[in-house]
C-alpha cells in the first residue's frame, strides 16, 4: 500500500472524477474511499478513464454501519465493488467500531475474514478502534487487521491508540493528516497556523501541511490527505525529498492537546450516525 493516498471524505460526487484523476496524473497510486461518502462510483470512474493498469491503483473502501452483521457485510462488499466497477477491493475496513452493537461489528469483521479468503479482498482492517475495541475484536476473530484508520495529526496524535496498533502490529493510518478537522468547521485553531509547526516549513522551504505530512510518514504512517484542488493535490504528494530533524519531529510531538475533533468512537450507534447505504 502507498505511504500517501488520496482521501475523498466529504468530496462531492460531482467532483470526485476530477479530483482523483488529478491524483492520479500527479502520481498517487492510493484512493481511500467508503460507502458513507457516496463517490464510490466517482472513484472508479476516475481510474477506468486513466489508462493505468487496475493492479496500478489501490482502492481502499469502508463498510458504513448500517451494513454490519456477517451477511450484511459480504452484502455491503458487493455494493461497493459494483460502484467501484471491481472485482477485487484492495484494502477493505470497518468504518466505526458500534460499542452497543459489538456482536455485529464482530460479524461484520468475520465477513471480512471470509472476503479475504475468497480473495475478494486483498486485505482488511477497521477504522476508529480504540484500545479496548481493538482488544474485543482480537479475542474473537482470526485475523489481525492490516490498519487500523484513526484521527491522528499534531493536535491529536493519539499516542496510546497508535502504540497498542504497534503492539499488534496494525499500521496506523491517519485520517485528517494535517489537522483539517481542527479547521474545517471554523472551532479551533489551524494547524496550518501553528507557529512552531510554520517555523519548520520555512527551515526546509516546504509548506506546513508537507511538514505535517513528513512527521507522519517518519512515524511511520500511512496518511490520507484530502483536496479537490491540483495544485493542494500535488503539493501534498511532495513529501519525498526531505526529512525532518529528531527534534522537530519532538516538537511537533509536543503540540498533542489530547483534544479530538472528530466523533467519540465510543459515542457511535446507528441511531446517532443513521446513513443507509444505497444499492450497486
Amino acid at each position: 500500500m502507498p505511504a500517501i493516498g488520496l482521501g475523498v471524505y466529504q468530496t462531492p460526487p460531482d467532483e470526485t472524477v476530477e479530483a482523483v484523476a488529478s491524483a492520479l496524473r500527479t502520481g498517487y497510486r492510493h484512493v481511500d474511499t467508503a460507502a458513507a461518502y457516496s463517490n464510490e462510483r466517482g472513484v472508479g470512474e476516475a481510474i477506468r478513464r486513466s489508462g493505468l493498469d487496475r493492479s496500478e491503483v489501490f482502492i481502499e473502501t469502508k463498510v458504513w454501519i448500517s451494513d454490519y452483521g456477517y451477511d450484511e457485510t459480504l452484502h455491503a462488499f458487493e455494493k461497493s465493488a459494483g460502484k467501484l466497477g471491481v472485482d477485487t477491493i484492495d484494502l477493505l475496513i470497518l468504518h466505526q467500531p458500534v460499542p452497543a452493537r459489538f456482536d455485529a461489528t464482530v460479524q461484520a469483521y468475520r465477513a471480512l475474514e471470509t472476503l479475504l479468503a475468497d480473495g475478494r479482498v486483498r486485505a482488511i482492517g477497521v477504522s476508529n478502534f480504540m484500545p479496548d475495541h481493538l482488544d474485543s475484536l482480537l479475542a474473537q476473530t482470526s485475523v489481525v487487521p492490516a490498519v487500523n484508520q484513526i484521527e491522528v495529526h499534531p493536535y491529536f496524535s493519539q499516542p496510546e491508540a497508535r502504540a497498542a496498533n504497534a503492539a499488534n502490529g496494525i499500521l496506523t493510518q491517519a485520517w485528517s493528516p494535517i489537522g483539517g478537522i481542527t479547521f474545517y468547521r471554523g472551532e479551533r485553531a489551524s494547524t496550518l497556523d501553528d507557529d512552531v509547526i510554520g517555523g519548520i516549513a520555512v527551515n526546509h522551504g516546504k509548506t506546513p501541511a508537507q511538514i505535517m505530512l513528513r512527521w507522519q510518514l517518519q512515524h511511520g504512517h500511512s496518511a490520507i490527505p484530502k483536496s479537490v484542488r491540483a495544485e493542494r493535490i500535488a503539493e501534498n504528494f511532495d513529501v519525498f525529498d526531505f526529512e525532518l530533524a529528531g527534534a522537530e519531529l519532538e516538537a511537533i510531538d509536543r503540540l498533542d492537546t489530547g483534544v479530538r475533533g472528530g466523533p467519540d468512537p465510543t459515542a457511535i450507534t446507528t441511531d446517532t450516525f443513521r446513513l443507509t447505504i444505497p444499492e450497486a
